[in-house]
């Protein structure tokens, strides 16, 4: 059994994750036009023709397809966070403008509940063709945290549950567009997404990590009660969550 170092071991590798660059000072109708890349196996399918007007009719964000090598905000591709899977493979979002609002959006909006049921939706003559990523299957030793899981339930509901539903507890209180913590646990990469959460959009507007994150700028002040909290706490979270049960997306497709 390996044990965690805990989330100061993690965070190195977890901001690599970040994309760097992406456009400064993006006007309102710019940031309303999301350039996407995807390969073209999947846009043969018909899944784009499917979402993409859902979520430009909740967004207001029109995304077009772009041809690989043209300048895009985003990509759909085999690296990044895994999004969904077919019987190849996850397919994985990489956000190329991470300072692209309709970007933002869009990954905010592919990550939660309603984007993965979307995706999950799209059944051309009955058949679904996709599924949610699955967690790794090859033998991995069993992480344990040295946080307090008890704790860290705790404090995931006073800090976290303002959006995300954490448990039964806050089930009615939560945003329904935010993915839960039970659905984020079943993504293979949740242990990067919760160690890191504090530098992917939108929480580093809000979100103070005591040693770690630089103090808001006098000039651009958290939008909302700031959530603050110490690497500690973070381990804590990370504990409670590596026990919780991933939710049941379904089984992936059988093909014959």
């Amino acid at each position: 059994m390996a044990r965690a170092t805990g989330i100061s071991g993690l965070i190195g590798g977890a901001l690599l994750a970040v994309l760097p660059g992406g456009p400064d000072g993006i006007g309102a109708q710019e940031a309303r036009n999301l350039r996407l890349a995807a390969p073209q196996v999947l846009v043969d399918t018909g899944l784009f023709d499917y979402i993409l007007p859902r979520f430009s009719l909740k967004t207001q964000v029109r995304v077009s397809l772009v041809a690989s090598g043209a300048p895009v905000e985003a990509v759909i591709a085999r690296d990044g966070v895994a999004v969904f899977a077919d019987q190849s493979g996850s397919w994985h979002l990489q956000v190329l403008a991470p300072d692209h609002a309709g970007a933002d959006r869009f990954a905010d909006w592919l990550l939660s509940e309603v984007g993965l049921r979307t995706v999950l939706s799209f059944a051309p003559e009955g058949a679904a063709l996709f599924h949610a990523p699955e967690v790794a299957a090859e033998a991995a030793e069993e992480q344990v945290f040295d946080g307090d899981a008890e704790a860290g339930q705790a404090l995931s509901l006073q800090h976290c549950g303002r959006c995300h539903v954490v448990s039964e507890q806050n089930r009615m209180k939560a945003i329904g567009s935010t993915p839960s913590f039970s659905v984020l646990r079943g993504f293979a990469d949740w242990e990067d997404r919760f160690s890191a959460f504090f530098v992917l959009k939108p929480h580093g507007a809000f979100t103070q990590i005591e040693d770690v994150t630089a103090p808001f700028d006098a000039e651009r002040p958290s939008p909302i009660v700031p959530v603050e909290m110490t690497l500690d706490e973070l381990d804590s979270i990370l504990a409670y969550v590596a026990l919780m049960v991933p939710a049941d997306l379904g089984p992936p497709l059988q093909m014959k």
